[in-house]
This record gives structure tokens, sequence and C-alpha cells, in this order.
């Protein structure tokens, strides 16, 4: 049982009898980076460990491949890094951005604190530096300077603030342990929450090989083969039918419904509104008089297809099967394919969504860099062989049905691994609060 006192800090609580609260400027120093980006003359070429090393890295050490800039010698001096200096941003363009701290585990010469960050360094032997990273970590601790950040499209955290911070303070000795403890339990969750991430990959590189050998090779594993002549679609049963989607597929189809009236309420469905697996959100809806000009219509039994990088090569797109509204209007940059009787829509959707069409549509992008976009033509005559429109739509059904299995299994590793990270925050929360009693002895019988 752990005795526990008044912190007289609201968002702190009880911590234990033995522990007291400290401003981190009575126990550390804290020093804001501003090492002179330019280039000068007589300057030390040094390393600088900058925001996103910070910001992508707890840890601190020789596998980051840092920027090289010059310094002076009083940069040199005061910006130089230390083994046990916690770093944190001092400014992002959200404000929960602030605040993120790493700790320096293993330095070189010449590694300077870079930009947009602050060094806070253990000024007495009572405040280790790895504790002090995982005090920052904790949710509650970081909010303190949350709080107080200001700024309108960027945020920054005043020096002041970093100063009079609060943290909870247990005897040095407790100290080194709860960070040994943090340091070897919550490596033990991230190894596990990155075995999940890895079966995702798995059950995502699973999915992409069923709908490819689906729709170019069917479901009949003794069936004859021939040579499609096409590169990214190989061999292909030698009964399916050669076809260009032109043939089976209208492209930019207007209403079949006729147009709707300034009064009609229509889905509206922008591009972050279909996702990389086929799902719609349909939760938007404006009458059409409402609506801004030059949107992409489309209705029940339409295909679209994300015509732009990196969206495309991402696999956004959609099957309309059910829309709220008899009108819908989505983004410019949607491609819409309205079946003709000769294909099935499913098949459509899953073999323009099938990630080797995708490599082979974004091989023959055209635009700039960074505005690439899959042409009309493109779309039009990209050859599609075709099995009689009932074995499509039993490919389909069979894709329906293995691609739902797929998903329940994504969903419920990507629940475990939200479990693992809620679990490793209540964790920190727990030890650099005291409500959770780690002792050396404890940190010893865990090793």
């Amino acid at each position: 049982m752990i005795s526990l006192q008044d912190s007289k800090i609201e968002w702190l609580g009880k911590i234990p009898k033995h522990w007291f609260v400290a401003k981190l400027k009575n126990q550390c120093q804290i020093i804001p980076s501003n090492v002179d980006k330019k280039s000068h003359d007589n300057e030390t070429e040094v390393r600088l460990c900058n925001y996103l090393d910070v910001y992508n890295n707890e840890s601190i050490d020789d596998s980051i491949e840092y920027m090289v800039a010059t310094a002076n010698e009083h940069e040199l001096k005061k910006f130089q890094l230390f083994e046990g200096d916690v770093l944190i941003t001092k400014d992002s363009e959200d404000p929960y951005d602030i605040a993120v701290p790493a700790l320096v585990v293993k330095t070189q010469p010449k590694l300077l604190c870079g930009y947009h960050l602050s060094i806070i360094r253990s000024a007495n032997q009572n405040f280790c530096g790895p504790y002090i990273f995982w005090a920052l970590r904790d949710a509650s601790i970081a909010s303190q300077l949350h709080r107080e950040a200001t700024g309108i499209t960027r945020w920054a955290i005043a020096n002041r603030h970093v100063k009079n911070s609060i943290i909870p303070l247990p005897p040095e000795t407790e100290q080194k342990a709860i960070a040994a403890y943090l340091d070897k339990t919550c490596a033990a969750i991230d190894k596990a929450i990155e075995a999940k991430q890895n079966q995702l990959g798995v059950l995502d590189a699973l999915r992409k090989s069923i709908i490819h050998k689906a729709v170019t090779r069917g479901l009949d594993d003794s069936v004859e083969l021939k040579d499609s002549g096409v590169e990214w679609l190989g061999r292909i049963p030698s009964t399916w039918n050669s076809q260009r989607i032109k043939d089976v597929a209208k492209l930019s189809p207007s209403f079949s419904v006729g147009k709707p009236t300034m009064t009609d309420l229509c889905t509206v469905m922008p591009m972050e509104a279909v996702s990389e697996s086929g799902e719609i959100s349909t939760d938007q809806l404006q009458k059409f008089n409402s609506i801004s000009g030059g949107l992409t219509n489309f209705e029940v039994g339409d295909i679209i297809f994300a015509k732009i990088t990196p969206c495309m090569e991402n696999g956004k797109g959609a099957y309309i099967i059910a829309l709220p509204t008899k009108y819908a209007f989505g983004s410019t940059e949607f491609h819409v394919l309205r079946p003709s009787d000769k294909v099935d829509g499913k098949f459509l959707y899953y073999y323009t969504f099938n990630s080797v069409y995708r490599k082979y549509a974004e091989k023959n992008m055209t635009g700039a860099t960074g505005q690439k976009r899959v042409s009309s033509n493109f779309l039009k005559y990209t050859r599609i062989y075709l099995p009689d429109v009932m074995t499509q739509r039993n490919i389909a059904d069979y894709l329906d049905e293995k691609c739902s299995e797929l998903t329940e299994l994504q969903a419920t590793i990507v629940t475990q691994i939200s479990t693992l990270k809620q679990y490793r925050k209540s964790l920190i929360h727990e030890c650099v609060t005291g409500k959770r009693r780690i002792t050396e002895e404890g940190v010893h019988n865990q090793l």
C-alpha cells in the first residue's frame, strides 16, 4: 500500500508522502536553442539535432542522420548536447506537438541542439534525465505546456512556462528505478505494437494478392491459361474475352435520371470521404443550389476512381452501392465509370482497385510532380479480360467475403494496438505520479 498525500496541484492529485513537487527551473537548466541557421566564416562544422529528430525519436543517438551545419565558439559551448539531456519541441503548427520529449542517450562530438527545441539539463544530482524524459511523456504533465501555448497558425511555448512546469519528484534512487522500469516495459510494449503493425502489413499484402489473382485468373486454379499480351496482366484464362474499359463502361456519365432541381438534396463526397479500401462517408448533404460548380457527378451503381497522386496509388475509390439521395457529387479528382450490361459493377471496381493495375496506372500518369493524374484516355483504353457476367458476379461475391474477413481481422488487430498504446500511456502516468510503486528490487526482478 502506497501512503499518499495531497500534492495541492489540482491536475496532479495525490502523490506518495515521500515525494514532493518541483518546478523545472529549480532542478534544471532550461536552454532554448537559437543556433544561427546562416553559415559564417571561421566557424566549425557541427551536426544539428532538429525538431523532426526529436519528434520522430524518443532516443537521440548515433542512429539518426543529423543535419550538417556550422556554429561559432559560443554556440558550441551553449548548445552542445550531452548524455542525459532531455530535448523538447517548443513550437509547432499543432499545440499538442509542443513539449514532445526525447532523451539524449548517446551523443557525439559537436552535436548541437537545433531549431524549435529547448534543452532540459539536470542541474543537480537529485534529478536524473531519464526520469525527466518519462515524466514529460505523461499527458497530464505535458498538458501544462499545451495550455500555455500561444499562436494562430503556429503555436509556441515561452521559456518561462517551461521553467515553471511542475514535476512530481521522488528520491533519486526511485527516479532511476522508475526510468529503468519504463525503459524495459515500454520497449516490450513497443515491440508488441510493432509485431501487430507487421501483421496488418501481412494482411494488406494478402488482400492485394487475393484481389489480383481473382480478377486476372478467376477462382478455378485448373483452368487453361493464355498469354494476355499485357505486361501487368500476365497469363489469363483462355476463355476470357479481351475488351477495353470504354467498351464495357461509360466514363464521366451524366445523371441517368435527369438533372437535379435547385432544391434537390444531394450527397457531397470530397476526397477525404472515400477510404483506401472502398468505404465511403455519405453524411454530407446539401441542396443543389448551394453546391459549387465543377464537381463530378455520380449515382448508385457507378465506380469512382481517384485519379490524382497519391490518392490513386493508395487505392482510393469505391463502388457506389447505396446513397441517401438520388444525386451525388464528388471531388473533381475522381474519374467516374458507369458499367454497361457487359460487366458487373463490383467486378469492375475490384479490377480498377487491383494494386498491380494501380502500379501500371502510376507509370502512365501525366502532369507535373505532385500533381500527376491518370488521364481519361488511359482509363478508357485499359485492356480488361472478362469471363461471362455470372462468373464476374461470383468472383465479386468471393472477394466481398474474403475482404470482409480480412477487414474483421484487421479491425481486431487495430483494437489490440489501441489497447497496448492506452496501457503504455496509463503505465507511464501511474509510474511518474507515484500511483504505482517502482523499486530497484522490482526492476531487478523484471530483468
